[in-house]
């Protein structure tokens, strides 16, 4: 059965391959936002289903890719602190900042844990009453709500030796900073699945009425990829622009009202720095002044994030906004690997430099 199954998702596949090539009404740039699209283009070979005019751009869909150095600097010297003890996520660990990263830091004797959950950093600050446990928290819509429900459980707890460094970033402001890039021409959005179930599809109306670019929300196995692409293709082929949910057993218009709810109780929008993009408008969220007690910026005050610029060989910042390839960049798998990582985009699997590198794509990297 196994392989009659996948007999028949191969003809599926190849069937909508077909029908894309028919309806593409010329070169066209779509732009998939999502790091898990991304993943799957790469560990799937969607691409090479694509027809030829076809060019998937990779957008800022990768939380850890977008954080930029400025901040692991300032998680940094955060773990440095003798009373400190940092719970992070594994990729962040990996992930280099101006001269060092959380692992050489935890390797150096820094009090550095990786969690996999919010909840695991809460129970680390229970059991160690003696210690200032932070999280370092990142991620988009999808994430921020568990981060928020951890808070909102330590102030009913009244755990204060908990505190959160709030890295949380907005799909919808990003979507529009690439948009206002000049040297980005995208024709249309594979928009994304796991963020839209929290925030709805209609988050993405300003696309539509401000741009006039097509936008579909999308699935994340590989059949749900190619049809994405395929509706964005016959919108364009028709003259449309609207938003459409492939992904609708997942996916509501407006979202999940009580995520959003908890969002809103604990966090508010504020202006923040991302890898590639630059400062945008309300694209961040913040600790609201209400838990100010849990808010690890406020309380070490003193540890701030400052400026810092990327590696001089790395084109990190421009695979993010969908500028360039990542084998366009000259260390691509040489100097750069997973093991080796110059930029964040080598070093989470939702990175597009990772994902290519794991896969493959055939081609040499092009000297620059």
């Amino acid at each position: 059965m196994r392989y009659i199954d996948e007999f028949r998702r191969d003809k599926v596949a190849r069937a909508i391959a077909a029908e894309m090539a028919e309806v593409i009404p010329g070169p066209t740039q779509v732009m998939e936002v999502c790091g898990g699209h991304t993943h799957a283009i790469f560990k799937y070979g969607l691409n090479d289903l694509f027809p030829p005019q076809l060019t998937a751009l990779h957008g800022p869909g990768c939380p850890v890719c977008v954080t930029p150095m400025g901040k692991i600097d300032q998680a940094i010297a955060l773990a440095r602190r003798p009373e400190v003890t940092l719970a992070s996520y594994g990729d962040m660990l990996r992930v280099p900042g101006s001269q060092s990263s959380l692992l050489v830091e935890k390797a150096r004797g820094a009090d550095v844990r990786i969690v996999y959950s919010p909840l695991d950093a809460l129970r680390l600050a229970r059991e160690r009453p003696d210690r200032e446990v932070v999280f370092f928290a990142i991620g988009f819509e999808t994430t921020a709500p568990a981060n928020a429900m951890a808070l909102l459980r330590a102030h009913r707890q009244q755990i204060p030796n908990f505190t959160l460094v709030s890295n949380h970033v907005l799909v919808a402001p990003a979507m529009k900073a690439v948009l206002e890039a000049p040297d980005v021409n995208i024709d249309g959005f594979v928009g994304p699945g796991h963020v839209s179930t929290i925030i709805g599809t209609g988050a993405y109306e300003f696309i539509v009425r401000d741009y006039g670019l097509p936008v579909v929300v999308s699935g994340f196995e590989p059949l749900d990829l190619l049809q994405s692409f395929l509706m964005v293709l016959r919108q364009l082929s028709d003259g449309r622009a609207e938003i459409e949910n492939q992904y609708t057993r997942a996916v509501r218009q407006d979202g999940n009202r009580h995520a959003l709810d908890v969002l809103g109780e604990v966090f508010q929008p504020c202006d923040l720095e991302w890898r590639g993009l630059g400062w945008i408008p309300r694209s961040g969220l913040q600790i609201r002044e209400k838990y100010a007690n849990y808010d690890a910026e406020r309380r070490f005050a003193d540890v701030t994030a400052l400026p810092a610029v990327d590696h001089p060989a790395c084109i990190c910042g421009d695979v993010l906004r969908g500028a360039r390839q990542p084998h366009d960049c000259k260390v691509f798998g040489t100097a750069c690997t997973p093991e080796t990582p110059l930029g964040a985009c080598m070093v989470s699997s939702e990175g597009a430099c990772a994902a290519e590198y794991r896969y493959g794509t055939g081609r040499v990297p092009n000297p620059i």
